[in-house]
């Protein structure tokens, strides 16, 4: 089968360039990459006016198999993944029961098969049932296929277990990906401590909490020499407190998400729990510093938290609600919208963050644009406008604070191994 696309901008982002490209992909692989090539193929895209590029990683979602399969399941996760321009995605252990051991890493690998192509890479927990008193065996986990370990959700308060299993996985070359919230600041609490708790009576989640542990776990990583990677950061202390990290040499990574560098702690005023997010989110000053953390690479990747709930979940009053939200069919275009149409950043440099560096930080074989790699592609037109409608996502949840927006940038292909998954009508 040979697949060949014509006319495109062929987006690099490990060389910065942005060439008008064609491909041609024989067996899965990319075979040839230059300029007019013969239009001799089984099939061909005409990619005019559209971006080629690695096919999106996505580094961290939850796809709520096993157990949750009310809110998302991995069938439906990996065909709203298709449809975001996703090829590949981390999936959290925060489950039921939690991924904790390789039976379940199994579970998690092979129930995928199942689905439209999209590849899924399980990260399993750090400790037993996600209550962070024991560790669990780093080794047995990753011989059973999971590509790092995590309690996200939930901090981890005890920073004894924390300094052995980062001494673990540095001896087994596997990154660790911190949610960074010190429980006790924060427990019970909806929103971001400031303004919006203040109108609405409500004690709130300070930025410290989140700050405290960033600069916690940043010095467990210098002092064992592992490989730490902060999830959501939202503030600009964090950023800040990472940048300095980094400048030292320590083994520190982090990702944001979209509605970190484009919403503020007012949205909850009009949305309510729709807007309830871990960790909350923050002030425009917030917005500015991690907008900032992109431009100068001190974040390394854009990625979604996708985290699906019932609508009768969201539902609730702001304070019982689930927090959350969704973000598969969605982050590219919000991310175009925000960063890249405001010529707040370039393109390549966008598409690396959600491509090759989650890549790099997992140690996935994906991310790159080069012959002989898996044809793994997300074809989109930058430049078309549209409106969220969460009816029309593929996920089953719909919990979204940007239902109504408009945005700029569609996925019209998504590729992986050389074979078509999704094609937008």
């Amino acid at each position: 089968m040979k697949l060949l696309i014509q006319n495109g901008r062929v987006v690099h982002p490990v060389t910065n360039a942005v060439l008008l490209q064609d491909l041609l992909i024989e067996d899965g692989k990319i075979s040839l990459l230059e300029r007019k090539l013969p239009p001799e193929a089984d099939q061909i895209i005409d990619a005019s006016g559209m971006v080629v590029c690695p096919g999106l990683v996505d580094m961290h979602v939850h796809l709520r198999d096993p157990g949750l399969t009310y809110k998302e399941d991995i069938l439906t996760g990996c065909a709203a993944a298709a449809r975001g321009g996703v090829t590949s995605m981390a999936c959290m252990a925060n489950t039921d029961p939690t991924v904790d051991s390789p039976e379940l890493v199994s579970y998690v690998k092979n129930r995928a098969l199942e689905g439209c192509g999209v590849q899924v890479y399980p990260i399993a927990a750090l400790s037993k049932g996600l209550r962070g008193e024991e560790p669990t065996d780093a080794e047995a986990l990753k011989k059973a296929g999971a590509v790092a370990l995590s309690d996200d959700g939930n901090n981890v308060d005890n920073a004894n277990l924390m300094r052995d299993v980062l001494i673990r996985a540095s001896r087994l070359g596997i990154p660790v990906l911190c949610h960074c919230e010190d429980t006790t600041m924060v427990a019970g609490r909806a929103v971001n401590e400031g303004s919006v708790s203040r109108q609405l009576w409500l004690e709130g989640r300070p930025a410290i909490a989140e700050e405290l542990v960033v600069m916690r776990d940043a010095m467990l990583a210098e002092e064992t020499g592992a490989h730490v990677h902060i999830c959501h950061v939202s503030t600009a202390k964090s950023v800040e407190i990472i940048r300095r990290m980094k400048k030292k040499g320590i083994a520190i990574t982090c990702e944001t998400c979209p509605q970190y560098f484009t919403l503020t702690e007012d949205e909850v005023l009009t949305q309510g729990a729709m807007a309830r997010v871990n960790p909350p989110l923050r002030t425009a000053q917030d917005v500015k510093g991690i907008i900032a953390g992109l431009k100068d690479g001190t974040i390394d990747v854009i990625a979604t938290d996708h985290a699906p709930h019932s609508a009768e979940e969201k539902a609730r009053p702001l304070t019982r609600a689930p927090s959350g939200m969704i973000g598969l069919e969605t982050s590219l275009a919000i991310t175009l919208t925000q960063l890249y149409h405001t010529k707040k950043m370039e393109l390549p440099a966008i598409i690396r963050r959600m491509t090759t560096n989650p890549s790099d930080i997992l140690h996935l074989p994906k991310g790159r644009m080069s012959l002989g790699v898996d044809a793994d592609l997300t074809i989109f037109d930058p430049d078309e406008e549209w409106v969220i409608d969460p009816e029309q996502f593929a996920s089953k949840a719909r919990n979204t604070p940007f239902a109504g927006h408009k945005v700029k940038g569609r996925v019209k292909y998504t590729i992986v191994g050389g074979r078509i998954i999704y094609q937008d009508a």
